[in-house]
């Protein structure tokens, strides 16, 4: 099994940062890229980021692109989410993932528990 477990949402101004962890434990050889997924109260969960654990290569949701970094530490088994610029619109909570890869949520296998993050105007 898997366990991850996020931290670090919170409140901020918009045009405020925040950074988002995800440390990871289990069996955690068992996925290719972990990944960042949002979803706001009435919204269906949506990609937002996500890094191959192997390579390295990020990709990213237009609507963040230029704003948010996805990084990893290969021995703390943690991928991290800095948010910059944050807009109201950015308020959700956010899910840390890990399977196979991609932007469909169905591609990951392990979810945390969510954090929340909220964006004020």
């Amino acid at each position: 099994q898997v366990q991850l477990v996020e931290s670090g949402g919170g409140l901020v101004q918009a045009g405020g940062s925040l950074r988002l962890s995800c440390a990871a434990s289990g069996r955690t050889f068992s996925w290719q890229a972990m990944g960042w997924f949002r979803q706001a109260p009435g919204k269906e969960r949506e990609f937002v980021a996500a890094i191959r654990w192997g390579g390295g290569t990020t990709y990213y949701a237009d609507s963040v692109k230029g704003r948010f970094t996805i990084s990893r530490d290969n021995a703390k088994n943690t991928v991290y989410l800095q948010m910059n610029s944050l807009k109201p619109e950015d308020t959700a909570v956010y899910y840390c993932a890990a399977g196979a890869g991609g932007s469909a949520s169905g591609a990951y296998a392990y979810w945390g528990q969510g954090t929340q993050v909220t964006v004020s105007s």
